[in-house]
C-alpha cells in the first residue's frame, strides 16, 4: 500500500524526515518496502521563475528569432526566443541557465549559448515545454498583476511529496489506511512523551438541506450486512477533480476518473472505510434493498462483463433488480455517468466471509473486497459518509437531500480480552511496569473496563478485527513499546537445531557456489502461481494442478507445477526495470497431482528441483566489451560442469533431443531411465504470453533425483604418461542424422581407447546433395598404458568408418 507524507501530515504533526519515518514505520510491524519521490510535475518547476518581458526586437540574421531581455526580479537576462506571440510588457515564465527541462522521459539543460551571434542566457518557455500542458503554439502568457521572481513551483503550485510503500499484513486490516498509520504513529510517540497531535478532519459542517430525495433501505440478510447507512447529494455537477485530489490520488498510484469516484476513493484511503455512489435515479421506486438473489441470475458490472450470481453473493438491489455486487464490485447500470445529477451514498459494513466468498468466487480482487474480507470498522460509516459527502459537495457542489438512513439491527460488542501481566511479562521477554502498559494501552484505544492487581479486562476497538486474543494484545503492546528495547538474554533456553541431511546441503551449496561465481544470482520465489499458467500448452495439464481451498487471488490459486513461469515473471520484471542480462538460478519444490482421487492427502507428488536461468549478453556492452550474447551451448556448459561437480560423466546420460511443447529446441539428459535434466531455448509461444521480447534459456534438473543417485565419493586417476592422439573425420550424412548419432556409435565401437568425440564443422552446400550434410568430426585416443602405434589406431578409425555407413549410411568426404 502507498503512503502519501504529505497527506500523513494532515493527520499526525509533526512528522519527523522520511527517512526516520520509514524506520518508525518498519519497527512498528508496518514493514516500509522503500519510498520515492513523488512531483505533481516532472522535475518540480525547479530553475523555472517568473519574469516580464523588457524589450523585444526582431533578431538582425533570424526572422523567426526575437531578442528580448527580461526582468526575473534580481537580475536581466538576455534571452533569444523562437515564440511567434512574444512581446514586450508580458509576464512569462522563464527557465534560468541550469534548469533541467522534461519531455516524456528524455531531459535537456538550459545553458548559456549564442544564437546566430547573439547571447541567450535562459528560454521562455510554452506549456508543453515546463509539463504543464500540451499547446505548443506560444510561449505562456501571464496575468499583468503576477509577481516578478515569484518561482514557477509556487505559482503553479506544483506539489512534491514522498510516497512510502508500505507491506501490509492481512490482518492488519486498521492500517490500510492514512489515518490508521497516522493511529500507530500517535501512539508510538505518545508512548516517549513527544508532543505530538492526532487530527481527524472534522466533519462539523455536515447539515441536511432538505429530504426531497429520502431513499429507504430496507437489509433481507441482516447476517451477510451488519450496518448500512447512506445518504442523498442533489444537484451535482460530474467534471473532472480539482488538481489537489488528483495529485493525492496519483501520488499514491490511483487513476483520476470524476470528481465523485475520486471522492470515494480518497476517503477510502484516507479512512479505510470503501464507499458507494449509485446514480440515485437509476434506483427504481427509489428504495435499497440488501438481500441475495437467485442463483444463475445474470447480472453485469462495471466492466461490462455478464457475471452468474450465486444465492449466496450479497447483492444491494432496487425493487426490480441488483445495483451492485455488496462489498465488492459495482454495476454497469447504476453506476455515476457524466449524465448524473442525484446521487446515494453508500457506507456499509459487510460480514467478512460473505465478502470473501463472493470475491473470490468471482475473480474480483478490488480495494473495497479487500478490505471488507478482512474486517472494516462498523463504527465509522456515518464519520465516512460525512466526510464523503463535504468533500462531495466541495468538489462536485449540490446539497444534502435526505436525512442519513442508518440500519444497524444488532449492534457489534468490542472483542472482550483478559490480559495477564505475568503473560505479558513471559511473552515479551522483559518485566515491563504496569502502568507503562495501561499507557500503551490507552494510547491504542484500548479501553480498560476494570483492573486487579494481576490483571486488566479490555474492550478492544472495533476496527482492530484482528487483536481477539491475549496474546493478540501482548503483540500491540511490544510493538509500541520497540522490539528493540527487548535485551538480548545472556543464556540460550532452546534445543539447538540439528540437520538431519547435512550432506545435502552442502551439495546444494557447492552447486550454488560454482553458479555464484559464474556470474548467476540465486532467486527465491513464491510457491502459490496462476492456475491460469497451465491451461494451454501440452506439457503441463490443469487437472494436475494442486489447487488452493480458499486463495488469496487468482494470481496465487494453485501450487506450482514447475519452477518455469516464475522464472519467466522474473524475467520479465528484470526487462520491466530495463536491466536485459539475465542470469539466476533457484532451487524450489514444484507439486503435482497425480491421480483423479478426492483424498486431501493421497495421490500428490512434491519434487526439489533447480531452474538455472539466462537471457542476454554475457557481460554488459561497454567500450572493450561489445555485444556477445547468451545461447543454447552457454547454457550447456554450465549444466555440464554442474554434473561433474556430482561426480557424474558425459558418458553416464543418454543425450536426446527435447520434444515438449516449453522449447524452441533444447537437449534432455537421462540417466537410468529417469530424466536428470532437461533445458533448451524457451519457445516463442510462452515467451510472448510474459512479453518478453529476447531470447531465454532455461533449464530444469531434477534435484531430488539427482541427489539420490549422485557418487558421494570423490573419484580420480592418475595422469596418462602416454600421449592422446587425434584422428579426423569428414563424414556425409543425411541432414537427419544427429551428432548424438555419431557419439553413440563411436563409444559403442570403441569402448576402451576413445576418450573423446567432437564434431568441430558443421557444412551445408547444394553441391553435397539435396537434404545432405558433412560433419568434421574429432576423435580422442589414448592408452593409459603404452603408447598407440598406427596400426592400432588405423584399426580403430577402420572401425568407425564401417559402423557409420552400416548404421547413418555416412560416406567419407
Amino acid at each position: 500500500m502507498n503512503i502519501s507524507y504529505n497527506q500523513l501530515k494532515n493527520y499526525i504533526s509533526p512528522l519527523p524526515q522520511v527517512d526516520e519515518l520509514c524506520e518508525i514505520l518498519t519497527s512498528l510491524g508496518l514493514e516500509v518496502g522503500g519510498y520515492e519521490t513523488y512531483e505533481s510535475i516532472k522535475g518540480g518547476l525547479q530553475g523555472l521563475v517568473i519574469g516580464e518581458v523588457l524589450t523585444c526586437q526582431k533578431h538582425p540574421d533570424a526572422d523567426k528569432l526575437s531578442v528580448t531581455t527580461v526582468n526575473i526580479g534580481t537580475t536581466i537576462l538576455p534571452i533569444v526566443c523562437g515564440a511567434p506571440n512574444v512581446a514586450k510588457g508580458q509576464k512569462v515564465v522563464v527557465a534560468t541557465v541550469g534548469t533541467t527541462l522534461y519531455s516524456g522521459e528524455t531531459s535537456f539543460q538550459i545553458k548559456k549559448s549564442k544564437i546566430r551571434g547573439e547571447v541567450s542566457e535562459g528560454m521562455i518557455c510554452a506549456e508543453d515545454e515546463i509539463g504543464i500542458g500540451t499547446s505548443h503554439d506560444g510561449i505562456i502568457v501571464l496575468p499583468d498583476e503576477t509577481q516578478i521572481g515569484t518561482p514557477a513551483k509556487d505559482y503553479y503550485q506544483a506539489e512534491t511529496d514522498f510516497v512510502i510503500e508500505v507491506d501490509i499484513t492481512a490482518n492488519r486490516t486498521d492500517a490500510v489506511s492514512h489515518f490508521g498509520v497516522a493511529r500507530d504513529l500517535y501512539a508510538y510517540f505518545k508512548h516517549r512523551n513527544t508532543n505530538i497531535s492526532l487530527t481527524r478532519p472534522s466533519v462539523e459542517k455536515f447539515a441536511v438541506t432538505n429530504t426531497h430525495l429520502t431513499i429507504p433501505v430496507e437489509i433481507q440478510t441482516p447476517e451477510a450486512c451488519k450496518r448500512y447507512t447512506g445518504v442523498t447529494i442533489s444537484g451535482i455537477e460530474i467534471k473532472p477533480s480539482p488538481e489537489w485530489l488528483q495529485n493525492r490520488l496519483k501520488a499514491i498510484g490511483l487513476n483520476p476518473i470524476n470528481n465523485i469516484v475520486d471522492v470515494t476513493n480518497f476517503v477510502m484511503r484516507e479512512l479505510g472505510q470503501p464507499l458507494h455512489a449509485f446514480d440515485a435515479d437509476q434506483i427504481t421506486d427509489k428504495k435499497v434493498v440488501v438481500k441475495t438473489v437467485k442463483s444463475n441470475t445474470e447480472f453485469v458490472t462495471l466492466d461490462n462483463i455478464s457475471r452468474k450470481l450465486t444465492d449466496k453473493d450479497l447483492m444491494i438491489c432496487n425493487n426490480n433488480e441488483a445495483m451492485c455486487i455488496a462489498g465488492v464490485f459495482g454495476g454497469a447500470k447504476s453506476g455515476v455517468s457524466q449524465v448524473t445529477k442525484n446521487i446515494f451514498l453508500e457506507s456499509a459494513y459487510f460480514d467478512p466471509i460473505y465478502v470473501r466468498k463472493t470475491s473470490k468466487h468471482h475473480g474480483l480482487q478490488t480495494d473495497a473486497s479487500f478490505r471488507f474480507e478482512r474486517g472494516a470498522d462498523p463504527e465509522i460509516t456515518i464519520y465516512a459518509l460525512k466526510r464523503a459527502a463535504l468533500l462531495i459537495q466541495e468538489v462536485a457542489g449540490g446539497y444534502i437531500s435526505s436525512e442519513i438512513q442508518d440500519i444497524y439491527p444488532e449492534k457489534i460488542a468490542p472483542n472482550r480480552v483478559e490480559l495477564k501481566f505475568a503473560h505479558a511479562d513471559r511473552l515479551i521477554g522483559k518485566k515491563i511496569g504496569h502502568d507503562i502498559i495501561k499507557s500503551i494501552l490507552q494510547s491504542l484505544e484500548i479501553q480498560i473496563v476494570s483492573e486487579s492487581e494481576t490483571s486488566l479486562i479490555l474492550d478492544v476497538p472495533r476496527y482492530r478485527a484482528d487483536v481477539t486474543r491475549e496474546a493478540d494484545v501482548i503483540e500491540d503492546i511490544l510493538r509500541i513499546y520497540g522490539y528493540n528495547n527487548v535485551e538480548t538474554p545472556q543464556a540460550v533456553r532452546s534445543t539447538l537445531a540439528y540437520s538431519p541431511k547435512p550432506d545435502e546441503y552442502k551439495t546444494r551449496n557447492r552447486v550454488s557456489e560454482f553458479l555464484s561465481a559464474q556470474g548467476f544470482s540465486e532467486a527465491m520465489s513464491n510457491s502459490l502461481t496462476k492456475g491460469s499458467y497451465y491451461s494451454e500448452g501440452e506439457t503441463f495439464k490443469t487437472d494436475e494442478s494442486v489447487k488452493i481451498l480458499n486463495p488469496l487471488s487468482s494470481d496465487l490459486d494453485v501450487l506450482r507445477q514447475t519452477l518455469l513461469f516464475n522464472a519467466l515473471e522474473a524475467v520479465k520484471r528484470n526487462l520491466n526495470y530495463k536491466t536485459s542480462d539475465i542470469a539466476f538460478y533457484e532451487f524450489g519444490h514444484t507439486y503435482q497431482r497425480k491421480n483423479s482421487t478426492n483424498s486431501l492427502v493421497s495421490g500428490y507428488t512434491e519434487e526439489h528441483r533447480l531452474a538455472v536461468v539466462l537471457s542476454g549478453n554475457r557481460n554488459p556492452i561497454n567500450w572493450i566489451s561489445h555485444e556477445n550474447p547468451t545461447n543454447f551451448f552457454l547454457l550447456k556448459s554450465k549444466i555440464d560442469r554442474i554434473f561433474e561437480l556430482l561426480n557424474f560423466q558425459a558418458s553416464d546420460f543418454q543425450v536426446t533431443e527435447s520434444e515438449k511443447d516449453v522449447y524452441n529446441y533444447g537437449l534432455t539428459y537421462t540417466f537410468k531411465n529417469t530424466v536428470f535434466a532437461e533445458f533448451g531455448a524457451i519457445s516463442n509461444t510462452y515467451l510472448s504470453k510474459f512479453d518478453i521480447g529476447q531470447e531465454v534459456f532455461y533449464a530444469d534438473l531434477n534435484w531430488s533425483d539427482i541427489l539420490a543417485n549422485y557418487n558421494k565419493s570423490i573419484r580420480y586417476k592418475d595422469i596418462s604418461n602416454f600421449p592422446k592422439v587425434r584422428r579426423d573425420l569428414a563424414l556425409l550424412l543425411d541432414d537427419s542424422i544427429k551428432f548424438s548419432d555419431i557419439q553413440r556409435i563411436a563409444f559403442k565401437t570403441e569402448k576402451s581407447l576413445l576418450r573423446e568425440v567432437s564434431v568441430f564443422d558443421v557444412f551445408r552446400d547444394k553441391k553435397l546433395g539435396e537434404n545432405k550434410k558433412s560433419y568434421a568430426v574429432s576423435f580422442i585416443l589414448q592408452d593409459d598404458d603404452k603408447t598407440l602405434t598406427d596400426k592400432q589406431i588405423d584399426k580403430i578409425m577402420s572401425k568407425l568408418t564401417t559402423n557409420f555407413k552400416a548404421e547413418l549410411n555416412a560416406d567419407l568426404r
